[in-house]
């Protein structure tokens, strides 16, 4: 997000309220990370074209009394309805809201009660999702999707490999560059959220895939691009692995009953460590985990595990003979009944 001077403005226009937001308290104040950035804007981006069509008013003119929560409430119908967004997607675009409200009501106190309004729409409550990830016939069925014949189905082909290999998050396959993979190695670094790098060491075909890839382009050239030379976006490649898994039907139908995307890859590759017995710290500092708890739930998750843990024990819930009591009188009778 650029950086530019701030006006202090304590009216009521929603235009230099976001501005200020956005680039005082996001990007000066918190230093939150780029991705974070982009998320916040993206939130502004989707609800300040509903809201002026909402109120039927050009978006320049909208001021935050026009913004009440019958407005944000409207939005997040909206979203669910139209875009299909399920509730984590819902929650999160209202926490932006809340953010930017918090932020209006402390640097002016006559929106207080504004700033409380809007904060008073509540966050979707959802139960836990069971964790997604692939068996190992489903990753590979998915792998060897791509026509490898082809310039972009090597490209697919190495990009989920790569994804299965490191584990790496869709924003940090799309800013990775030439230069961060060390071919001697063979290894790579991933730029993770808040600015966090870390190693994973890759597989020699991964690597002999990627030098294929890249070839002689230059250190500071994205290692995935599209037909146009410019770095795949996150959702692009999140559209690569739908089309991938499509295609991956006629080799795994069961991947039909699930649904695939690049963090569902992540989860593969953490859950096939576990099963590996590489332990969670290994995983964690894999995956870029900030805490052990986050790691633990593909512990929780694995199904497999848990049905071996099961047959373990099953031997001891046998009914066991009934040895008959002795004859102690009627007090020890009724005590061993």
């Amino acid at each position: 997000m650029p950086f530019a001077e701030v006006t202090v403005n304590n009216g009521d226009e929603v235009g230099p309220w976001v501005r200020r937001f956005l680039l005082e308290h996001v990007v000066q104040e918190r230093n939150l990370a780029r991705n974070t950035q982009r998320s916040y804007r993206d939130a502004f981006l989707l609800f300040l074209p509903f809201a002026a069509k909402y109120r039927r008013r050009p978006l320049e003119r909208l001021s935050l009394i026009d913004l009440s929560p019958e407005v944000v409430r409207a939005f997040l119908q909206h979203l669910e309805r139209a875009r299909s967004c399920g509730s984590a997607s819902l929650n999160q675009r209202l926490a932006a809201l809340h953010a930017w409200a918090r932020f209006v009501g402390s640097r002016s106190p006559e929106h207080l009660e504004w700033s409380g309004r809007i904060r008073s729409v509540c966050f979707r409550k959802s139960a836990a999702p069971l964790l997604a990830y692939l068996e190992k016939a489903e990753i590979q069925a998915l792998i060897e999707a791509p026509n490898s014949a082809r310039i972009q189905g090597r490209r697919d082909r190495v990009l989920l490999l790569f994804l299965y290999n490191t584990g790496a998050r869709a924003s940090e396959a799309a800013q990775l560059r030439i230069g961060d993979v060390d071919f001697a190695m063979p290894a790579v670094t991933l730029h993770g959220k808040g600015g966090k790098d870390r190693r994973c060491p890759l597989w020699p075909k991964t690597a002999a895939l990627l030098e294929d890839v890249v070839k002689t382009r230059p250190a500071t050239d994205p290692v995935f691009c599209n037909h146009r030379g410019q770095a795949l976006t996150r959702f692009g490649i999140h559209t690569l692995v739908e089309r991938c898994t499509r295609k991956a039907l006629r080799q795994a139908p069961s991947l039909k009953t699930k649904r695939v995307s690049p963090h569902t890859i992540r989860h593969t590759t953490a859950m096939h460590l576990l099963q590996a017995g590489v332990d969670m710290h290994t995983i964690r500092s894999w995956l870029g985990h900030v805490s052990l708890q986050t790691t633990r739930i593909y512990a929780e998750s694995d199904l497999k595990m848990k049905a071996k843990a099961l047959a373990r024990c099953e031997a001891s819930l046998e009914p066991q003979p009934r040895i008959p009591p002795r004859a102690q009188g009627v007090v020890g009778f009724l005590k061993s009944i």
